[in-house]
């Protein structure tokens, strides 16, 4: 039994609830449910190619996996890719990768609840004949069709996952924990059942001759697609309250990896062996209800019970959202890169309550702003891009500096294909593949800035504005803004390494420091 780090007195911390099987559907909730959101936009911009935006994400995203799984066992604390780079690259960099996180955990919170608020209202209408999303009203030349009911359903599904966030990590892990033995399940038997009664291979060969996109389509397919995998840092984000890290991280994630990669790609497949691209195109906020629906002989039923499983599962991937969001300027607040004030722990549900509330607000005002535009959906979808692939770029930047400037932290997993070198009389593994994963995110952050529009102007802006406010916070507080605050990283490695009883790996941490400091004094002498 996990117990809250908390004493009489003393500041409460994050207390450690989250299991092997609550690690590894943190990652599912948000990864595992991308699919439901990103099949049919990727379908309607890729139209007959949307399978080869599925694989070239997919293979992106392994190389994301690869770095995330080195990085989190390694530093198994609060804030992902925020403190690997604060790590890494020092406080303004760490500032700049929190807040492309807080754009992407923001736009999760509202993105995944309104794709779960969808699959609801087609169960409805397929059940009742009732479309929610049909009723709207006028609210000027520039927004003519404002659905009312349909962003009030979003709206209210924030609510109640806030709610639960507050309450409790052990709460809140255990909703992802109870419903994702059914979700895989499920999903596994919809695909069989697709593959087996309703894949025209013909159909799939004619649409990929017939309706390949060209170039600047397929990239822009290809970019949305990464939304397909995006929410693997959830792991990561866990990971300081998670048993066992270094040992628990390393399995979990690996496992989703794989897990997702092959529910993406079969989708896409078998998808487009089974409807026409336009069939997805009209159903962007619940294409795989529609998918189910067209297999034959138990579409009556399929449909109706996958708009349930996807309801569910975005549900969940919405409330990784706001974990996250949470976590992230949890760890931010924690190492004063925003104001204290967010470092706050609730004193009877040990959770970072302010966080919450604050950030999980921005998500709701997202979600107002989205349904005044022309598809709510499509607007948080073009964003979503923009804070992964440029987040990712920061975190591959630290792994590689972070083999050179802590090269004595005992890292439970590292990224395959290093090549032995020297490095101040010390030997470092330098990550070839990490390069590779690196330019390969690079390469889709360009590509995001080239063919998203809104995301290449709001992008920007939200870390600009970002900026900002840190200058703003760190001049207030004679902090310098540009250069990095003093901190013993080795304590802090430490203690973590202690209070997530990693005894193992604290051994050999103490030992790694204890000759690299006996060489330097021989050095010395």
């Amino acid at each position: 039994m996990a117990e809250a780090v908390a004493t009489p007195g003393a500041t409460p911390q994050l207390r450690r609830d989250v299991s092997i099987w609550g690690s590894y559907m943190w990652g599912f909730a948000d990864v595992g449910a991308d699919t439901y959101v990103a099949l049919g936009l990727v379908i309607a911009a890729s139209r007959g190619g949307a399978a080869l935006s599925f694989g070239l994400a997919g293979l992106v995203y392994i190389f994301i996996g690869m770095a995330y799984t080195e990085l989190a066992s390694a530093y198994p604390v609060a804030g992902g890719g925020q403190y690997f780079s604060l790590r890494g690259l020092g406080d303004f960099w760490g500032m700049v990768a929190g807040s492309a996180l807080l754009l992407d955990y923001t736009i999760d919170i509202a993105l995944f609840a309104l794709a779960s608020a969808g699959y609801f209202n087609y169960l409805l209408e397929h059940l009742m004949g009732f479309a929610p999303q049909s009723l709207e009203i006028g609210l000027g030349g520039l927004v003519p069709h404002f659905q009312w009911l349909f962003c009030l359903e979003t709206l209210f599904l924030i609510g109640f996952l806030i709610g639960l966030n507050v309450k409790g990590m052990r709460e809140s892990s255990l909703l992802n924990e109870i419903v994702g033995v059914v979700v895989i399940s499920l999903e596994s038997l919809l695909v069989v059942l697709g593959f087996l009664f309703a894949w025209k291979p013909e159909l799939l060969a004619y649409q990929w001759t017939h309706s390949f996109p060209d170039f600047k389509k397929l990239i822009y397919g290809s970019t949305l697609a990464i939304i397909s995998f995006v929410g693997l840092e959830s792991i990561s984000q866990a990971a300081q309250e998670t048993r066992r890290p270094a040992t628990v991280i390393p399995r979990t994630s690996l496992s989703l990896i794989f897990t997702v990669f092959i529910f993406a790609v079969a989708f896409s497949v078998m998808g487009l062996g089974v409807l026409p691209w336009q069939d997805f195109a009209a159903h962007k906020e619940n294409p795989v209800a529609a998918l189910a629906a067209a297999i034959p002989g138990v579409g009556l039923i399929a449909g109706p019970f996958a708009a349930v499983l996807g309801a569910i599962v975005l549900l969940i991937s919405s409330n990784s959202g706001v974990m996250s969001a949470s976590r992230v300027t949890y760890s931010m607040s924690q190492f004063r890169l925003i104001s204290d004030w967010f470092h706050k722990v609730h004193p009877r549900f040990h959770t970072p309550s302010r966080t919450i509330l604050v950030f999980s607000g921005i998500g709701v005002i997202e979600t107002i702003l989205a349904f005044l535009t022309k598809s709510a959906i499509a607007t948080l979808a073009d964003m979503y891009a923009f804070g992964a692939t440029f987040g990712y770029t920061l975190v591959f930047i630290s792994l590689i500096v972070l083999r050179f400037r802590d090269p004595h932290c005992p890292r439970p997993y590292r990224i395959p294909i290093n090549l032995p070198i020297r490095w101040k009389g010390t030997k470092v593994d330098f990550p070839l593949l990490g390069v590779v994963g690196g330019l390969s995110v690079f390469g889709f952050l360009i590509g995001v800035i080239y063919t998203h529009h809104m995301a290449r102007i709001a992008g920007p802006v939200w870390i600009l504005a970002s900026t900002g406010y840190y200058i703003w916070y760190r001049r207030s507080q004679r902090m310098p803004t540009l250069g990095s605050l003093q901190r013993d990283w080795e304590k802090m490695q430490t203690e973590v390494l202690t209070s997530a009883e990693e005894f193992d790996l604290l051994e050999q941490y103490r030992a790694a420091l204890a000759r690299h400091r006996k060489v330097e004094k021989a050095g010395n002498g």
